[in-house]
């Protein structure tokens, strides 16, 4: 029986992640260097210890650029295109859903507290989760299971009886290994990789009738 619903944050409840692949690959086209999605899709979801944007663009620019610049410039052009970026769709539907069928609903985020909660504040969604835990909270962010692990513990839920909702194949490789049910809404730049076996996949949370998709889940 399914009895809560731990979101992701960074594209999943608004998509930060379109944002910094295409920060980043402003600047990259500045200085004449390729970033390929197939390489920068190493730290979606996840730390920089996989691919670092940053040491990249550094190690292989033909003209020297320092970390301050590259950060501050990303920083700068991340925070003009988030300007007028709102929550998913389906989002919202899907949190006062929860709320009606009595269901549980976490939080489960690779990012630090520092950076989410000015975004749940202005989404008007920071009272709307029982449970979060951030990078803050742990040693390993995903794949690694352990965010959703001391979310579930959290919520008082072993881990078939929650749906973990992910946008991107690090973030849904950790709720398979938690051991939960894992439905994937991929967006703009997270569609074409390839995601773990045994996810559901919708392109938008507005297509799911949520009463019968438990139903079929809770047989």
């Amino acid at each position: 029986m399914i009895r809560g619903i731990v979101f992701d944050f960074d594209g999943t409840l608004i998509d930060t992640e379109s944002a910094w692949y295409t920060a980043f690959c402003d600047l990259y086209q500045q200085h004449r260097v390729e970033l390929p999605l197939s390489l920068y899709a190493q730290c979606i979801g996840t730390s920089n210890d996989a691919f670092d944007p940053v040491a990249h663009l550094i190690a292989s620019a033909e003209i020297p650029i320092t970390k301050s610049e590259i950060e501050q410039f990303i920083q700068r052009r991340h925070n003009e295109l988030m300007r007028e970026k709102s929550l998913r769709p389906g989002v919202k539907k899907t949190i006062e859903t929860a709320r009606t069928l009595g269901l549980c609903i976490g939080l489960a985020t690779s990012s630090h507290r520092a950076w989410i909660d000015p975004f749940l504040e202005r989404l008007g969604i920071a009272d709307a989760f029982d449970c979060i835990r951030t990078a803050d909270d742990v040693k390993r962010v995903k794949p690694d299971p352990a965010l959703y692990e001391l979310t579930l513990a959290c919520l008082g839920l072993k881990p078939d009886e929650a749906v973990a909702i992910e946008d991107s194949p690090n973030g849904a490789l950790a709720a398979v290994r938690a051991g939960m049910h894992v439905l994937c809404i991929p967006n703009a730049v997270t569609c074409e990789l390839p995601f773990p076996e045994n996810c559901s996949h919708v392109s938008s949370l507005d297509e799911i009738d949520w009463p019968t998709w438990l139903q079929e889940r809770n047989v």
